[in-house]
């Protein structure tokens, strides 16, 4: 079982779900897909047993071969080419741009000439490990890159299927958020009570019907700000699985690291409950 943890805006408490929710439970797997700034490890404090280099595959172009015919700005989708003509002395040039180079590869495959070929680019690394009983992983993107989701895809590939899979997706609803939510069997969104709580939440349910994930939400800091989140979910059916109250505890013990059902452990059958919840909507 693969369940995700997102939200419409950052800040609302996506790793404090999916940190406290991978402790509440038995036989787990976190994967943190945050990979512009992961931070999951703050709390879990995981043993790193294995780094693993992540590449994306980039054309470099024979200049021998080439004709500068253009089929290769014309298929690439992401404007990562750009070609310039033969002049009146028969020499033209192809442009490269790698950070809006997607990987598909199909400026290579569609080359007339079989003047492009793939080179690795390093964009980030995979570091994987245990924390307790927990099996961690988590990708870094490099400092400068702007391409997470093919990082993302990366250490998705390191699911394990014998586990209960917890995703800590990036916040937004933007490519690297699909990337992360695409293909989970649940999708837990936290909000806030707030209007731009509500405004995102909109947006990311948006987001969650179009890719058919089912999903249902917790309200973080519950008992500030209005009632609109509770009247936007009741209107369209939503369930919500778990509301956490404004506590100064919980503040302090986040503020080091501390996860929260280590300190206040009736937040671990909380935790539990609402998995049995997810577990009954999806089996």
């Amino acid at each position: 079982m693969i369940i995700s943890v997102a939200s419409g805006k950052g800040g609302t408490g996506k790793t404090t779900i999916a940190v406290n929710l991978a402790l509440s439970l038995d036989n787990v797997q976190l994967l943190d897909c945050d990979v512009e700034e992961p931070n999951a490890h703050i709390f879990l404090k995981p043993e790193i047993k294995e780094k693993i280099p992540a590449f994306i595959p980039i054309p470099e172009v024979d200049e021998e071969k080439c004709n500068t015919c253009g089929k290769c700005r014309e298929v690439c989708a992401y404007h990562a080419i750009a070609v310039i003509p033969a002049d009146k002395n028969g020499k033209g040039s192809v442009l490269i741009f790698p950070h809006l180079c997607h990987g598909c590869g199909a400026c290579s495959l569609l080359c007339p000439q079989k003047a492009i070929k793939e080179v690795d680019k390093e964009i980030g690394v995979i570091e994987l490990g245990t924390s307790g009983n927990i099996q961690f992983g988590h990708g870094k993107l490099n400092v400068g890159e702007i391409m997470a989701p093919p990082l993302i895809r990366q250490v998705k590939k390191h699911i394990n299927p014998t586990r209960i899979v917890i995703i800590d997706a990036p916040p937004g609803t933007s490519c690297p958020v699909i990337a992360a939510v695409k293909e989970s069997d649940y999708c837990i969104l936290v909000t806030e009570p707030t209007p731009f709580g509500l405004n995102d939440l909109i947006l990311a349910v948006e987001v969650l019907k179009k890719l058919e994930v089912p999903f249902g939400v917790v309200i973080n800091r519950s008992d500030i700000g209005d009632d609109k989140v509770d009247k936007y979910c009741q209107d369209n059916k939503i369930p919500i699985l778990l509301r956490i109250p404004f506590d100064k505890e919980i503040a302090l013990l986040y503020s080091r690291g501390i996860p929260m059902v280590q300190e206040k452990t009736e937040y671990k059958e909380k935790f539990r409950t609402m998995f049995a919840e997810i577990e009954k909507e999806i089996l």
